[in-house]
């Protein structure tokens, strides 16, 4: 059962007014283009079994892959997720999605373009390495607030996505569709060819390009009003192909979620108080500050639930309104995140680690994909896949060229969901590239300091590989490399390196081809501030 939206008739009609005129730009945009070769719109009466299908993406931000309810992990007893189980239900589960990155810029890049993070530079969404001190750096890379050699090695984009790169938007444009972006951005100042575009839902505040994004990761209702002209762009466009990408801020800390709703969870955890200032202070005693360390970590909790909970009615609310324009049968509807949820808001078992890491927590997230022309309902597939894979996939989709101005890494995932996953190609290799450091995290602290101190970063310069069951991570930062077998150990507790030596070397071998092939930054300049004591 979903939750209907808190805004106003007023709020209501100046937004279907600030969407219906952009939308008539955006037709009239499509026109224009036919001159260049462009397909017509497809009309709604032309719209029958077959025809090119609409295409909306639920994205959430940080949400971990255990945390929907359909998973069945622990999470499911606690957080609740009816609508997206409901998509579950009604579609495709894919068990191993990688977004293509472990935090949220890269792999809205990866995604946006196709393309893995050495060609378009994007690792990080600050652009640099972050979150440690620089002496415990061994290799000199971009670095915030260090000295000017740290730049000399290797140039990485700050945030920002070239826009000589065709997008998604671009491409499902030459196939003749209108396509809306609401919510978070966080690659730059170019609109990457969406025709509508806003980071909260309001009228008319129409995009961010030309200064920094503003964010909304405090706002406990910014996902309604995003739901809200989500909706309004389905019911102004039933007469068009359209794309619809909803990027939520949630659950992204800081933890925030209407009072009501923490509430209810805080008392489902058996926790609530009245007054829920569990700030620390050193005059407590020992067995006090534990006592409200843990409360305040349970609270927490109950607030990241109740974030997770804004998702899934965002997700009720898009499937209704699907319904209600009778534009079911011919949507691809995909739920998923953009990277791993954080370990100190979520618990990711079985999974190893969280976000910002090349362990499964951080690079594995739910995905769920609706499409009942083609998907049989409650499938499931454990075939890894990409979100590259999303670029050729939707060309595929609406019958139009991948881009030929760029490489295009990934691979359509259509015969996955058509059901025939046999003729896919199931051990093809998928490559993370990441040349900087990452510290900060808590809990996801689970790499040392070379030759120092244990636990130190989350991510350190390295090329992870993921073919098959097998997973291997090479560490630039202690010359060494790491492999696991998924299918026996997803928690990656067993490193094989030595075992299945063989198996190694042969994925370092085609991982060093990758890394020349793609011109990937590989740091080889020595800090000279390093020192790890």
């Amino acid at each position: 059962m979903t939750v209907p939206s808190n805004s106003s008739t007023e709020t209501q009609m100046g937004r279907r007014g600030f969407l219906g005129s952009l939308a008539m730009g955006s037709l009239l945009t499509a026109v224009n283009a036919n001159s260049f070769g462009a397909p017509d719109p497809v009309r709604s009466s032309d719209r029958g079994k077959g025809s090119r299908p609409n295409i909306i993406i639920i994205y959430a931000d940080d949400m971990g892959w255990a945390d929907a309810g359909y998973q069945g992990f622990n999470n499911a007893d606690f957080y609740e997720t009816p609508n997206i189980d409901r998509l579950a239900a009604e579609g495709m589960t894919c068990n191993r999605f990688y977004p293509a990155a472990a935090n949220c810029a890269p792999s809205r890049a990866c995604m946006l373009t196709g393309m893995y993070t050495p060609r378009h530079g994007v690792y990080l969404p600050q652009g640099y390495s972050r979150g440690g001190s620089i002496n415990n750096m061994r290799w000199l890379t971009p670095t915030q607030d260090a000295p000017p050699e740290f730049f000399d090695g290797f140039e990485v984009s700050v945030n920002n996505v070239n826009p000589k790169f065709e997008s998604l938007a671009q491409m499902l444009k030459r196939a003749g569709y209108i396509s809306a972006r609401f919510g978070k951005w966080h690659i730059g100042d170019d609109n990457q060819g969406f025709d509508i575009s806003s980071a909260d839902g309001r009228p008319g505040f129409v995009t961010n390009i030309g200064g920094d994004e503003d964010r909304y990761y405090t706002d406990a209702t910014v996902a309604e009003r995003l739901t809200d002209s989500a909706i309004d762009f389905i019911a102004d466009n039933q007469e068009n192909p359209f794309f619809l990408f909803l990027s939520h801020w949630e659950p992204h800390s800081p933890n925030v979620a209407r009072e009501e709703r923490i509430r209810h969870f805080a008392e489902k955890a058996g926790i609530y108080q009245e007054d829920h200032d569990f700030t620390i202070s050193r005059d407590y005693n020992r067995q006090e500050y534990e006592k409200l360390r843990r409360l305040s970590k349970d609270y927490d909790r109950a607030i990241y639930a109740a974030m997770i909970e804004q998702l899934d009615i965002s997700t009720g609310r898009v499937l209704d309104a699907l319904e209600e324009a009778n534009l079911v049968e011919n949507t691809l509807v995909i739920f998923t995140s953009d990277n791993g949820g954080t370990s100190r808001h979520t618990c990711n078992y079985p999974l190893k680690a969280g976000k910002g890491t090349f362990y499964e927590g951080g690079i594995r997230t739910p995905f769920v994909a609706r499409w009942p022309e083609v998907i049989q309902p409650g499938s499931h597939s454990d075939i890894p896949i990409n979100g590259i894979d999303l670029m050729p996939t939707f060309a595929e989709m609406a019958s139009v060229a991948p881009p030929s101005s760029q490489p295009v890494d990934g691979l359509s995932i259509m015969p996955i969901l058509r059901g025939e996953e046999e003729t896919f190609d199931s051990e093809r290799p998928m490559f993370f590239h990441f040349p900087l450091y990452l510290g900060g995290g808590d809990e996801d602290q689970v790499l040392p300091v070379h030759q120092g101190q244990a636990n130190y970063w989350r991510a350190v310069p390295s090329t992870t590989m993921i073919r098959g069951n097998y997973k291997l991570i090479y560490y630039y930062e202690y010359d060494r490399y790491e492999l696991f077998n998924l299918a026996e150990d997803i928690s990656e507790q067993h490193d094989l390196a030595e075992t299945e030596s063989e198996t190694a070397k042969e994925m370092l071998r085609e991982m060093r081809a990758w890394v020349r092939d793609t011109q990937a930054p590989v740091p080889i300049w020595p800090n000279p501030h390093f020192d790890p004591a």
